[in-house]
């Protein structure tokens, strides 16, 4: 199979920016699974991963509008739609629905101070980490999804807040399946939060960017396209 050079530089690009995407949701998870530190994890992997997001969105800016668009307004609208997950968030943990406050479980960890305890610092770290997280969603719904179909982000959200419960970090959390057997509430608010991410990352996307299709399936249409045509002149 011969891809065009277009088609196969845009494919590797949205492969590199799906992968430095993922970096920060995913290294919170494996720290609790037991895979390293936060502090390792932030050093070798996270920020490594910003660089290379940020030289994507250079390199592409131009070349291939598309995927630096995604990076710039998809990390836009997904921290801003963290504001609205922690909203819902904050207001479970204040009813007793949450058993802790997990940006500051985070900077906590980021900064290596478990046995010190939370600072100013450390809280900064956490909450900047917790953007970056929302970023990072946004950016993945926009290169896989587009941004013209506001509904996808609710349905988005949804899968974000299941996939979040049957994590490594609730299992760390001593909460019992789904944190039912710290509360009832506590699957309640996560799924609302990240209803409520998703509702406003939809609304976001579909405002900034209002009529972009998903990066990915263009590019596999594209590669798809050209096989076929050049199936075609093959058998004529």
């Amino acid at each position: 199979m011969i891809i065009p050079m277009k088609t196969l530089k845009t494919g590797l690009l949205l492969l590199a920016t799906l992968a430095a995407s993922s970096v920060g949701p995913l290294i919170f998870p494996a720290v609790q699974a037991g895979y390293g530190t936060m502090a390792q994890s932030a050093k070798y992997f996270l920020l490594p991963a910003i660089a290379v997001l940020i030289f994507i969105a250079l390199l592409s800016w131009k070349s291939v509008p598309a995927i630096g668009r995604s990076i710039v307004w998809g990390g836009l609208a997904g921290a801003i739609a963290t504001i609205g997950l922690e909203i819902v968030r904050i207001t479970g943990f204040r009813m007793g629905y949450m058993p802790g406050n997990l940006p500051r479980l985070m900077g906590v960890l980021l900064l290596d101070r478990f046995a010190l305890g939370p600072s100013a610092a450390s809280d900064v770290a956490g909450w900047v980490y917790h953007f970056w997280n929302g970023a990072s969603f946004g950016i993945i719904y926009v290169l896989l999804f587009g941004a013209a179909r506001r509904w996808i982000g609710v349905l988005y959200g949804i899968a974000l807040g299941l996939g979040f419960l049957v994590s490594p970090v609730v299992i760390s959390l001593g909460v019992g399946y789904f944190g039912l057997e710290f509360s009832k509430g506590f699957a309640l608010t996560v799924l609302s939060a990240h209803l409520a991410f998703g509702l406003a990352l939809g609304f976001f996307t579909n405002r900034f960017l209002p009529s972009q299709r998903s990066p990915f399936l263009g590019a596999l249409q594209s590669g798809l396209a050209f096989e076929i045509g050049r199936t075609r002149q093959q058998h004529s």
